[in-house]
Parts: C-alpha cells; structure tokens; sequence
C-alpha cells in the first residue's frame, strides 16, 4: 500500500488527532485513510498520491492550527522540534513570572490606595503580557474550532479567559491562561516522555560496524550503509550492529534489549545474532542477513510507533465521551449563566462568573490525556522486556484474558526430543546400546536420531565406523559395527522381527504410557536395549501455567498434532487444565472456536505456522519466539520475543494494571469535575481555584501513567 509520512508539530494527545482528522480526512477519503503515531508527532496517510496532493495535504493541516512538512528521518528534525520545545517551556515561563510581577503590583497598589475592588493599571498591563505569553500556543487552535463549529478544550479556557478579563477579573484571567499553558507543556512532557522510552530502543544499535574487507583489512562504515552478504567484526563487550549469523567465533551473548531474556545466550559458528545486542568476551565475525533499516530490532521500533493508530477501547471512550461532553458542557455553563438571574432574580455578574467557573473546571484535559499516556507506557515498557504489543487494542485485551490455549511443540516444550531413558538387555551395557545406535543414527537425518547421537556424544562414548549401512524404509535401519549386524527400529519393527518377549512388550508399553518414544536396538539373535526419548518441557512452564492460574485464569488448554499418549504425559506434568491430541490445523481452529464461544476473551500461544489460522481465530494471537522472524512479528497481535513462556503471565499482569491505571485516571478526572460542578452551584468555587483543580488533576493522572514504565 502507498502511503505518505507527515511530520506534525504540537500533536501531543487525543484531542489534536480528533482535530487533524476533521481537517484531514474528507481530503483522503474518510478517516480509514489517515494513521497517527503520537509518540513521533506522524500522520500517515494511505490514500494514493493521485487522489489528493501532498500540498493540499499540508495545507489542511495548517488550517487545523498546527504545522506540517514532509516526513525526513534526520538529526535536524529533532533539533528542530527541540527548540520548538524550548519556546514553549519559555513562553509559559514568561506567563509565570509576569503572572507573579502582576500579583506583586497588585497586592502593593491595594494595600497602598486602600481599596479591595480596583485593579492597578500598571497591574492589568503585567496581567495582560502573562495571559498572551500563556495562550501563545493555543490561538491557532481555537482559530480552527471556531471555524470547524467544533468546540474543544482550547476554545473553552479561551472563552473562560475572556469573559473573566470582561467581568475585570485579571487576576483570575491571567492565573487561569498560565495554569492551562503549564498543563499543555506537561502533556507534552509526558508523551515526550513515554516517546524516548521508546526511542532508546534506537540507541541499542550502533551507529558503525566494523566491516572487514576483500583484502583482509577492517574499515568502520555507517551501519545503514551495511549490505546483506557483509563480514562485520564485533569485538568484546560491543554492541552488534546489524542481524547476522556467526561465521567465526564463539561468545555470550547478552539478547535481553530484543528478547528480555535474563541471561546471555552462548553463541558460536551458524547461530544468529540480532542489531543491538551486547556481545560477551569473545570476538565474533558476522555476515550480515538483513541491511539497518530491517533488523529485528528495527521491526520492533516501527511496530511500537505503528502501535499507536490501533485504539484501545478505553481510548475510543474517550473521545466518544469528549465528542459530546465538550458541547454539553457549554450549553449547562450558558444555562448557568442565564436562567438564575433571567428567572431567580439572581445577580448577572455573581452567575457569569459561576458559568466561567464550570467552562474551566469542564475542561476534558485530564481526562483526554489519561488514557494515551498510559497505553504507551505501557506498550514501551513491555517492549524493553522483549514483549512486542502490536497495540492498545492487544494491551486491553490481555487484560480480559479468561482462557488461553498453548501449542505443545516448540511452546510448551522445547521441541527437540533428547534421550531420557536407557535400558540395556542381555548382557549390554548402557554404553554398548547407545554406541550401536549412534553409530548408525549418524547417517541418518531425523530428530530422534539426532538426539541419540547428542547423548553418546555428551556421555563421551565414541562411535565406530559402520558398513552397510541401510535404511529400512517406515521402520528403521541396520549397519554392521565390528563385524557384526546390528538394526534399530519402532516397536512395531521388533514385533514384525518376531523378536519381542512378554517383558520387552510391558516395558514398551510402560515407556510409551509415560509419553516417550522408544526407539529398540538388536541382534539377529536378542535385543541389546531400549532408548526412550521424549520433547522435554521448557524450563518455568509449570511455574508461568501456576502465575496464570493465579492470576484467574479459567481455562488453560494444551493443542497438539501428537499421539495421545505423549501428549497426556506432559499435560500432566504441566499441569494444565484440557489436553486435546492428534489435531491438524483446522482442528486447531474449531477447538479454539469453541473456547471463545465459551469464555470470549481467548489467547492462542503458538509458534510455528500450522499455528496461524488458530491464531488468528482467538482474540489474541501470541507468537512464541519471534525474535529474528519478521513473520512471526508481522502477523501476531503479540509477539514474545524470546521462548520464555514466563512472559506470558508478567503479559496478563502488566496488562490488568495498565487498565487499572487507566480506569484510576478516569475516576479521578470525572470526580474533580462533578466536585466543582456542586461547588460551582453553591457559589463555593473559583475560577483560579478550578484550573488548579484541574491541573493537578492532569498531573497526577500523567505520573500515575507513566509508573507504567518502571
């Protein structure tokens, strides 16, 4: 899809996107065409360059009231927004201290004239210079909801601003413009906050890398200008700065800024390495796999950034709410204003200044900026522990979580069989059957065989050379060692060999029941032994199905392809709740169908691709492992970077807090709004009192959001 980057100046909270589509969307075919990335102030608009010009683009923008260009990815731009920063902190500053120079002048030309009620000239002229300072940065946008018949929290402290400065009550006036621009820069603050949150993933990769070259010399070179194909060089305790694979070397390394895993990862020849991670104490050589601007952790960047235009239900409340609140909220204050003294005899000045009361304390600023701020702490903080949420959407759902269903293999297990039990028979020892059967499982390319020759190999037994060797096609193969014919087999092949005893068939059975697979070694004459082997659980599974089951879930259901048997024994070693065997993809599918009509809120955790379509059928789909697989992190709704199922569990958690956090917020907004509406009715409340209400509002629900990031 085509698609045009915007760099927009001041977009900072809910409110500016609501405004930003207004303005943008009827030019690009409705507001499915336009994305928002709060955090980095982008606009992204998908509508094809021929239906609507870039310039006509810019220009609606600007007659929103806020400043637009051509997105460049450069240090300029940040210098740039950083200064635009600075004026802002220093305009509000001015407001201040001419706020505090008018107070000054005032409470010296009271006490000096004798009166209570006359404001000094000098005084107004201070006040005046602290209100423009303060409402610098609000002017355009009120502009543009007076034109857009769409009134928002700008035009409300702007309208409350100049009816107090007409009733002559500067001091209020001017108090009020200063606390609202004070609130503006901390709302910014605090999405620049949560912004180089994320942004410090960028700094996790380095700059250069070291590349050697055609005649054996080394050069460091911009790491974007990397191709794929390069040998870089990374030395001890230096960040690696593209995706690669080991050539030469061996290294741990540190992958906890991409996976969160806690301990470094032993590395050698043929394993792959990620940008931005730190390399231990060996020197490593790396080709390359994927240029700067397609590593996995620059997937993870644009993914978080991307977050952003996927709305968190609390969110979409939100706005829904400020839609109609806003609107309501200047018909009650004109109400207020006009009924009392048109039909109560109340007194014009005494029920204006009630009305400008509840314009200020109605403001939706707290509010509006609670639940942004909160979703991107918390999608940043789960992104520094190696969890990729794709959006708030995904957060908030997390947090209704009521079943979740693992696959077995490569999830819940490591899936890789090891050797797990040896019996050895008739006179062999341990080591005698497992060096029969590694020597000639090492011509052979299958997992179990494989897993054989690893055990020989970490027991230390050496293998002796075979000869004709042969592969017994479904059943198993046979070689000669020393002279001597020797097969491994199923125990189906030693059934057909008629070679089976009473015993060796109950041993069999029992191996099997406990969920092995048993691989038989013989003779022409007897059967040396027996090699069971078996997909190990992962390391913390039990714990992290406890936490879960802690943490209320109802239903935690284990789907596999495998034979009953096995899959039954590590069931219950995990301990889960529903084991259900021997299903293909589309069996997959209809169990997942059935847990969601069940419980609604439903996780599928998988991580190859037969796990897809169940994925995609449950509210949430997770993939296990997605660390270096751009498929796996496109397509899931969650990726767990590394294969610690324990972050499912910190997942769920992390996400019931950030949705309590979110419901604090809007609590505590929506009470210091209905205690100034009673005090505005018993005539208790004041203007400069409202916006400090509401200011301290906004800063308390800005710092309880960002606790999300700790």
């Amino acid at each position: 899809m085509a698609y045009r980057e915007f760099k927009i100046r001041g977009l900072d909270c809910a409110e500016e996107v609501a405004v930003l589509k207004k303005a943008v969307s009827p030019l690009v075919g409705g507001e499915e065409n336009l994305r928002f990335d709060i955090l980095r102030g982008k606009m992204i608009v998908t509508a094809d360059a021929d239906s609507v010009s870039t310039e006509a683009i810019l220009n609606a923008v600007r007659s929103a009231g806020m400043k637009a260009e051509v997105w460049k990815e450069d240090a300029g731009e940040e210098r740039s927004e950083g200064r635009e920063r600075i004026w802002r902190v220093i305009f509000t500053g001015v407001g201040g201290l001419f706020l505090i120079a008018a107070l000054t002048v005032h409470f010296l030309g009271k006490s000096s004239s004798g009166s209570q009620s006359a404001v000094p000239a000098a005084a107004r002229w201070l006040y005046l210079v602290s209100l423009l300072a303060s409402i610098r940065y609000v002017i355009e946008k009120v502009w543009f909801s007076i034109r857009s018949m769409r009134p928002d929290m700008h035009f409300l402290m702007t309208l409350a601003v100049i009816g107090a400065v007409a009733i002559g009550e500067w001091f209020e006036a001017a108090t009020v413009a200063f606390l609202f621009s004070l609130s503006l820069l901390l709302e910014a603050w605090s999405v620049g906050k949560a912004r180089r949150a994320v942004e410090s993933l960028l700094s996790k990769a380095p700059a250069t890398a070291r590349i050697r070259g055609e005649d054996g010399g080394e050069e460091e070179i911009p790491a974007e200008t990397v191709p794929v194909g390069s040998v870089f060089i990374v030395r001890p305790g230096e960040k690696i700065p593209l995706d690669g694979k080991v050539l030469r070397g061996t290294s741990d390394v540190d992958q906890s800024p991409i996976t969160g895993e806690s301990t470094p990862a032993a590395k050698e020849p043929g394993d792959e390495v990620f940008a931005g991670t730190i390399n231990g104490n060996g020197t490593l050589e790396v080709e390359s796999t994927k240029t700067a601007d397609h590593t996995t952790l620059a997937n993870i960047i644009r993914m978080v950034s991307e977050a952003q235009s996927r709305r968190a239900p609390s969110e979409r409340w939100v706005e829904r709410f400020a839609r109609y609140y806003t609107p309501a909220v200047i018909s009650l204050a004109v109400t207020v204003a006009v009924v009392p003294p048109l039909f109560l005899s109340g007194a014009w000045s005494d029920w204006f200044y009630r009305a400008l009361v509840l314009l200020v304390i109605s403001c939706p600023c707290a509010l509006v900026i609670s639940t942004p701020v909160a979703i991107v702490a918390g999608l940043a903080a789960a992104a520094h522990r190696g969890v990729l949420v794709k959006g708030g959407a995904y957060l908030e759902g997390a947090a209704h979580l009521k079943a979740i269903a693992f696959d077995k293999t490569g999830t819940l297990t490591e899936g890789r069989p090891r050797v797990v039990d040896l019996v050895s028979l008739n006179g062999h020892t341990d080591e005698d059957v497992l060096e029969r059967a590694a020597a000639i499982e090492r011509g052979v390319n299958h997992p179990l065989g494989a897993a054989i020759v690893e055990e020989a190999a970490r027991r230390g037994v050496s293998l002796p050379e075979v000869q004709d060797f042969k592969i017994i096609p479904g059943k198993g193969a046979s070689a000669r060692i020393r002279e001597k014919l020797y097969w491994l087999g199923s125990h189906r092949y030693l059934e057909e060999r008629g070679q089976e005893t009473k015993a060796i068939h109950e041993r069999l059975n029992d191996m099997a029941a406990a969920g092995n697979t048993v691989t038989v070694v013989g003779t022409a004459d007897h059967v040396c032994g027996l090699i069971a082997l078996a997909d190990s659980p992962r390391r913390g599974v039990k714990e992290a199905i406890e936490a879960l089951r802690a943490l209320g879930i109802e239903k935690i259901v284990m789907l596999t392809g495998d034979n009953e048997g096995t899959a039954r024994a590590i069931g219950r070693a995990l301990g889960v709740d529903e084991v259900l065997s021997e299903l293909l993809p589309e069996d997959k599918v209809r169990e997942v169908e059935r847990l969601v009509e069940r419980y609604g809120q439903v996780a599928m955790v998988g991580d190859g691709v037969n796990d897809a379509p169940a994925m995609g059928r449950a509210s949430l789909g997770v993939a296990m492992g997605a660390a270096g697989s751009d498929t796996a992190i496109e397509t899931a709704d969650i990726a767990l970077m590394s294969d610690d199922v324990g972050k499912v569990p910190w997942l769920v958690g992390h996400a019931r807090r950030a949705l309590r956090i979110i419901r604090e917020n809007t609590v505590l907004s929506l009470a210091v709004k209905a205690l100034f509406f009673f005090l505005v009715l018993v005539g208790s409340a004041s203007l400069w009192g409202a916006i400090a209400a509401d200011t301290g509002a906004s800063l308390v629900v800005i710092f309880n959001s960002l606790r999300l990031l700790r």
